[in-house]
C-alpha cells in the first residue's frame, strides 16, 4: 500500500539538488548533446512535483541525469554505475511480495516507483540506457514486465556482462542484495 507523502521540497533542498543535477549534466554531455541546462532547468522549476520525485531518485542514490527530450518533455534516468543502493533487496511487485512466506525484504519495486512518482524502466529504455555508457556490471535492476509473463508468476531483470545486456526472468517473489531496479522521469 502507498503512504501519502507530502511532495515539496524545502528552498535550500531544491537549490542543493538542482546544483548537482547540474554539476553532473555538465559533467556527462554525451547523454543529453544539444540540450541546455537552462532550460532544463527552467522545466524543473515549473514542475516542483518533478523535482520532489528527482530528489527521491537522489536520495536512493540513482544519480539522475537527463537522457533524452521529446515531446517537449526531458527525459530522466538512473544514471548511477550500479544499481541505486537505497532500492535492492526488493520484490517486484507487491504480489510477488505477499507470496513469501519467509524472509520477506521491507518492500517492492513497483511500489517504491509509485511512491517516488517513477516508472521502471521498460527493457528498451534499459538498452538504450547502455548505449550512453555501462551500467549494472555487478548488479542488475528489475525492469517492467509484460503482463503475460507477470500472469505466471514471473518478473524481468537486465544487467550488462560481457559486453552485452542480458535480459533475465525471475519469480516476482525473488529478492536479492545486487537487484534494484532503475526509473525513468519525464518532466
Amino acid at each position: 500500500m502507498t503512504k501519502s507523502i507530502k511532495k515539496d521540497l524545502s528552498e535550500d533542498q531544491r537549490e542543493e539538488l538542482l546544483s548537482t543535477l547540474k554539476a553532473r549534466f555538465e559533467k556527462n554531455m554525451n547523454r543529453h548533446e544539444g540540450l541546455e541546462w537552462a532550460d532544463v532547468q527552467a522545466k524543473l522549476e515549473a514542475n516542483t512535483e518533478k523535482l520532489w520525485s528527482l530528489n527521491e531518485m537522489e536520495k536512493t542514490e540513482g544519480e539522475p541525469d537527463v537522457v533524452g527530450h521529446e515531446n517537449d518533455e526531458y527525459i530522466f534516468y538512473d544514471c548511477s554505475a550500479e544499481s541505486p543502493k537505497g532500492r535492492r533487496s526488493v520484490c517486484y511487485d507487491r504480489k510477488g511480495l505477499e507470496l513469501r512466506t519467509k524472509h520477506k525484504p521491507e518492500n517492492n519495486a513497483i511500489d517504491m516507483a509509485t511512491d517516488m512518482g517513477i516508472e521502471l524502466l521498460t527493457e528498451e529504455e534499459y538498452r538504450a540506457l547502455q548505449e550512453l555508457g555501462t551500467f549494472d556490471k555487478k548488479t542488475s535492476s528489475w525492469v517492467q514486465t509484460p503482463s503475460n509473463i507477470r500472469e505466471l508468476g514471473g518478473a524481468l531483470f537486465c544487467d550488462y556482462r560481457y559486453g552485452h545486456v542480458f535480459v533475465y526472468h525471475n519469480g516476482a517473489s525473488s529478492y536479492y542484495g545486487a537487484r534494484g531496479f532503475r526509473g525513468s522521469l519525464r518532466v
